[in-house]
C-alpha cells in the first residue's frame, strides 16, 4: 500500500465532471490498483476514488488515473509532503465476536437460563433437512428445539417451524416445543413467532459469558 499526502487538487472526467479544488488530501494507492482520494473530517467514505481494474500514470506535478471505460482521475500536484509504501500482508480477514456459533456454545452451557431444570440434549440435533442448534428437555421431560440467529427476522422463524414439523413426527421426542432465541428480533418475526406458539428469547451476550451479571431477557 502506498500513502501519498500531497496538496492537490481533483478532476474527474468521464459520465460526468467533478472538481475537487486545491487542499492538502490523502491519495491511498492499493496494491489491487485502486487509487482513492481522503479528507480529514469523511471518515472512511474517500471524497474521490478509481476502482480497478485501472492504472496509474505518474508525471511531475499531475498522475492520471484510467479505467478501461476511459474514465479519468487527473491529480494535479502542489505540494507532496509524505510519500511512503507499506507491505501489509495476507488479510486474514474479520473474526467476529458474539457470531451464532458464540451464542450456540454459551447457551448450551448455560441452558438453565432458559427455565429452571433445563438440561441439554444435544448440539445441532439432526433433521432431514438440517441440524436445529440445541435439543433440550424442560422440567418435565418436554422436548424443546432452540435455534439460535443473530439477528432474528422471518426467514428464522421459517426455519424453525419447519425442523418442529419435522421433529414432532418422531413419537419419541413428540410433542417439541420451539424457542427463537437472538440478540435482536424484529416485531413481524415476534409476532409470527407467537402466532405459532414459539416462544421468544432475547439472547444478551455478555450476560452468557459472564461478563455481567442478570438474567435473559424473555418475552
Amino acid at each position: 500500500m502506498r500513502l501519498v499526502i500531497a496538496r492537490c487538487q481533483v478532476d474527474y472526467v468521464g459520465r460526468l465532471t467533478a472538481h475537487l479544488p486545491m487542499a492538502n488530501r490523502l491519495l491511498l494507492i492499493k496494491a489491487d490498483g485502486s487509487v482513492s482520494i481522503h479528507s480529514d473530517d469523511r471518515a472512511f467514505k474517500p471524497l474521490n476514488w478509481m476502482s480497478p481494474p485501472c492504472w496509474l500514470i505518474e508525471d511531475p506535478g499531475m498522475w492520471i488515473v484510467q479505467n478501461k471505460a476511459g474514465e479519468k482521475l487527473i491529480i494535479t500536484l502542489e505540494e507532496v509532503m509524505h510519500d511512503s509504501k507499506h507491505e501489509l500482508g495476507r488479510e486474514p480477514g474479520l473474526v467476529k465476536d458474539g457470531v451464532e456459533a458464540d451464542l450456540q456454545k454459551l447457551l448450551a452451557e448455560h441452558v438453565h437460563t432458559l427455565g429452571e431444570g433445563w438440561s441439554l440434549v444435544r448440539r445441532e440435533f439432526p433433521t432431514p433437512i438440517g441440524p436445529v442448534d440445541l435439543m433440550c428437555r424442560d422440567r418435565t421431560g418436554a422436548s424443546v428445539a432452540v435455534e439460535i440467529k443473530r439477528r432474528g427476522d422471518i426467514d428464522g422463524v421459517e426455519q424453525l417451524t419447519r425442523y418442529l414439523e419435522l421433529l414432532n413426527r418422531d413419537p419419541l421426542l413428540a410433542p417439541v416445543r420451539g424457542i427463537f432465541a437472538a440478540q435482536q428480533i424484529k416485531p413481524q418475526a415476534r409476532t409470527l413467532a407467537e402466532d405459532r406458539g414459539i416462544r421468544c428469547v432475547v439472547l444478551d451476550y455478555d450476560e452468557l459469558r459472564g461478563i455481567e451479571s442478570g438474567h435473559l431477557r424473555l418475552f
